[in-house]
């Protein structure tokens, strides 16, 4: 489990198989195995066809298609999007007050996803949050874990941002256009590039 470790620590952790299913090693945070869990796949299923439907939909009625996509992760807050919008488990999805996600977003893997309240999230923005073994012997017999990425509140990414594993945004922090966020990000910093580094500081 995560615990008090951060994730660069996890990175080179050697998972330790025990008697729990993937499923569950999946739910406990820990290191699990995909393709030897069918379930996993029903999990995903489970959020992503709602989500095919709500985009195919979407511009018959936005505010339908938005209160579906909120009642689909269990959420409270009202927000904005436009299609697509993709993930892969619901129960890890949380989306803040007046935040808008821009066109074809996608966050990926198991790792939950915090976005705050009045965050600006423009088009084509990827969100990984899947982390494998630096070990090829563990990644080749499928190892992999989630780990959480936080978007503070009242945060901007540009278009086409990456965020990997792991990454904390902190509020009201900037992030340029096409830039790749490899590391946290301090409150109100304005970063960009690949790797994403402070360029200054939000008024």
């Amino acid at each position: 489990m995560l615990g008090a470790m951060t994730w660069r620590e996890r990175k080179t952790e050697r998972p330790v198989p025990d008697g729990r299913s993937h499923i569950q090693r999946m739910r406990d945070k820990d290191w699990f195995k995909f393709l030897e869990e069918p379930d996993l796949l029903k999990l995903q299923e489970e959020t992503m066809a709602p989500l095919r439907r709500i985009n195919e939909t979407y511009w018959d009625d936005p505010d339908a298609a938005a209160q579906a996509v909120k009642e689909l992760i269990g959420g409270e807050d009202d927000f904005v999007f436009r299609p697509p919008i993709t993930f892969e488990y619901r129960e890890h999805v949380h989306i803040g007050a007046g935040t808008f996600i821009n066109a074809d977003f996608e966050a990926i893997g198991s790792g939950d996803v915090w976005i705050g309240d009045n965050v600006l999230i423009g088009p084509h923005a990827r969100f990984y949050t899947p982390n494998h073994p630096v070990d090829p012997q563990l990644r080749a017999e499928g190892w992999e874990i989630g780990l959480p990425i936080h978007v503070g509140d009242g945060v901007w990414l540009g278009g086409s941002v990456v965020v990997c594993p792991g990454v904390t945004i902190g509020d009201g922090a900037v992030v340029g256009a096409g830039s790749v966020v490899t590391k946290d990000v301090p409150a109100g910093a304005i970063v960009a590039g690949n790797p994403a580094r402070v360029i200054g500081t939000a008024a």
